[in-house]
This record gives structure tokens, sequence and C-alpha cells, in this order.
């Protein structure tokens, strides 16, 4: 039987780990042209201009990766919380 806390959990699991994905797919695509080459030449300071932004554009996006990631775990514990919870409940009375 589903109730309305464990449709409300899951709806939000759901969402919260849609948002992790779609940030963490936006970040492999934003970082696939990031290299790791040393620039020694002035000639490059095109490339190792490019080098930086992209480098820059990672990093800032790194903490909300983090958050979100850390949020779908926190929500995963609280539907598996749940299920636990109503599990003893039932169990045990």
């Amino acid at each position: 039987m589903v109730t309305n806390v464990s449709l409300t959990l899951w709806i939000v699991w759901a969402a919260v780990v849609i948002v992790a994905g779609l940030l963490y797919a936006y970040r492999t695509a934003l970082c696939r042209d990031e290299e790791g080459q040393i620039f020694l030449d002035d000639a490059f300071a095109h490339e190792k201009a490019v080098q930086t932004e992209i480098v820059a554009k990672c990093n800032r996006i790194e903490p909300v990766i983090r958050a979100s990631m850390i949020a779908a775990g926190v929500m995963t514990l609280a539907v598996i919380g749940y299920y636990l919870w109503f599990g003893y409940k039932a169990l045990f009375g």
C-alpha cells in the first residue's frame, strides 16, 4: 500500500536524482575539452586562455554538483529509513 508520505518521498527523490544527473551530464559535457597540456610558448596564449576558462567553469559548477549528490544521498537514506520504519511498525506494532 502506497501512502501519501511514501509517494511524496519518491517524487522528491526522483526530482533530486534527476537534477543531480542533469548537473553531472552538464559537467561532463563542459569539461570534456579540458586538456592537461603545458603551454610553454606565447604562440599558444589563446589555447591557454581557452583551457583556463574551461577549468574555471568546471571548478565553479563542482560545489553545486557535490551538493546535489549529497541531497540525492540524503533522500535515498530518507526513503530507505521510511520503509524500515514502516516495516518495523508493521512487525512490532
